[in-house]
């Protein structure tokens, strides 16, 4: 499938001199949605991966069905304050600032094989983020999957040296 045709380009957006790539026509397509998690599914087993991670809050629309595709856990990254349980946290930088993401403790087991997992890969700030909590729990991630890639921004570089896969690059 051309994933490439469900990707709408929004020029300006979300200020000036910014290509916005919006995943939501994919979204909204349920043969382009399911095929663009089959394909990351496919991925995904070539890896082992037993547990999904994906970030707060498009990580949760390519994690979630990902982990149930592969019959795996799926473990939500949240922003600061919003777990209830006791968590284990991690600031990183943004494109304008910085913020803090969360996780609860337990939620993954030592040596669990991990599949980081999100709509898009930028400059990999907060998939950097998420692959560090995952390794303050114990977790030892083995790939990144992801909808789109904007590859002239380096994210892949932040991530260390795991298989990352992308349905469509930029």
């Amino acid at each position: 499938m051309d994933f490439r045709k469900w990707i709408r380009s929004v020029p300006d957006f979300p200020q000036p001199g910014i290509l916005f790539r919006d995943v939501t026509p994919l979204l909204g397509n349920g043969e382009a949605y399911r095929s663009a998690i089959d394909h990351l599914a496919a991925f995904a087993r070539t890896v082992d991966a037993e547990v999904i991670v994906g970030p707060e809050a498009r990580g949760f629309v390519v994690g979630a069905p990902l982990a149930y595709a592969l019959g795996a856990g799926f473990v939500p990254v949240r922003k600061r304050g919003k777990l209830p349980a006791p968590t284990l946290s991690v600031a990183y930088s943004l494109e304008y600032g910085t913020d803090i993401l969360e996780v609860a403790q337990g939620v993954i087991e030592p040596g669990q094989r991990v599949v980081l997992a999100d709509d898009l890969l930028a400059t990999g700030g907060t998939m950097r983020a998420t692959r560090e909590l995952v390794d303050k729990l114990g977790g030892a991630v083995v790939g990144a999957a992801f909808l789109i890639e904007l590859g002239d921004l380096g994210g892949r570089a932040r991530l260390g040296e795991i298989p990352v896969h992308t349905l469509v690059t930029y």
